[in-house]
């Protein structure tokens, strides 16, 4: 299956077929200098089968989790760049989650003012959720994303095959980013989700529904001036308790799920609750409502006195509201 998004002059393809990691070359241009940034958490069998579709490989290695999503990462691939005489037009790889993603793709955004940039994601979060859209970013003073750029890739690749080497935490957790996806537009993929016998059988129609969702979105807005905010659903208090965990304690996609239930109430609180319970998801944590402020203060939605939360007062449903800062603290 091929999705084509188109975000104003930005369009590409997101291809989603089982072993398309075993034919990049077939979908990719690699006939030029290709940096491949990826994670110590990958399998090697993955990163090897890339290498050998590359006439003229480079591979920079960042080490797995949120804290490698760095302003010195940064520095230091731009400068492995320059060192080994990349142009223009050469290219750059992300083959890892959200984090290989979100900070390749940030080099390939200012190196020499953009250069081709794929993304190859190999975790179910990122498979459904950030490997497109074009948002691109690193962290900064433990503030998450903070720095940034819209800079969607040439293309995707999606091979549902490398999920079988995902441990369980780490599949549970890129899940919430697909139930965030159905509760807030499309029924359907919440019920399937909520329904599923054997979520591994799934998974493929998972991810195409909550791509589908994604890219309807991201098309309509690419640069989060309204409608793509409704994405933002629990991320405002969910990257809060990441930061308040200083990125180590609880994933994003667990601290995501918080996120939804804090700002939900009612019948969907409690679907979304058992949801996030059948996979294995917390449902709580100690974190006071003054830590969490004090990192909201800085959240990317806030406006002046003002922030936007997305609620969902029915599954499948959502309305963008708009708050005084302050009265955030009621959800907390």
């Amino acid at each position: 299956m091929i999705l084509n998004v188109k975000m104003n002059e930005f369009i590409y393809d997101v291809i989603i077929e089982k072993g398309c990691l075993n034919e990049v070359n077939k979908y990719l241009d690699l006939n030029r200098k290709v940096l491949i940034v990826t994670d110590s958490g990958i399998p090697k069998e993955y990163i090897d089968k890339l290498i050998n579709q590359i006439d003229d490989p480079y591979l920079y290695e960042i080490e797995q989790g949120e804290i490698s999503k760095s302003f010195a990462n940064y520095a230091k691939i731009l400068d492995f760049l320059i060192c080994n005489s990349f142009t223009r037009t050469d290219c750059v790889i992300a083959l890892g989650g959200g984090v290989c993603g979100d900070l390749a793709g940030f080099v390939a955004s200012t190196y020499m003012r953009g250069i081709t940039f794929y993304n190859i994601p190999t975790t179910l979060l990122s498979q459904v959720d950030s490997s497109i859209g074009g948002k691109t970013a690193i962290d900064k003073l433990g503030y998450k994303n903070v720095i940034g750029a819209f800079y969607p890739p040439s293309k995707v690749l999606i091979d549902s095959n490398v999920l079988k080497t995902l441990d369980q935490r780490q599949f549970s957790a890129g899940l919430v980013e697909a139930i965030k996806m159905g509760a807030t537009n499309d029924a359907s993929l919440f019920n399937l989700i909520k329904n599923s016998k054997n979520i591994n059988d799934d998974i493929d129609l998972v991810i195409k529904k909550a791509l589908t969702v994604k890219k309807n979105v991201v098309e309509e807005d690419p640069k989060e001036k309204y409608l793509r905010k409704v994405l933002n659903f629990g991320h405002t208090i969910g990257h809060a308790i990441e930061s308040c965990g200083k990125f180590n304690d609880l994933l994003h996609g667990e601290c995501v799920g918080l996120g939804m239930l804090y700002v939900s109430k009612g019948n969907v609180y409690q679907e979304i609750k058992e949801v996030l319970e059948k996979y294995h998801l917390p449902v709580s944590c100690d974190i006071s409502a003054e830590e969490l402020y004090q990192y909201i203060l800085l959240d990317k939605k806030r406006s002046s006195n003002t922030i936007t939360i997305i609620l969902c007062n029915r599954i499948g449903e959502f309305e963008i509201k708009k708050i005084l800062l302050e009265d955030i603290k009621n959800y907390l």
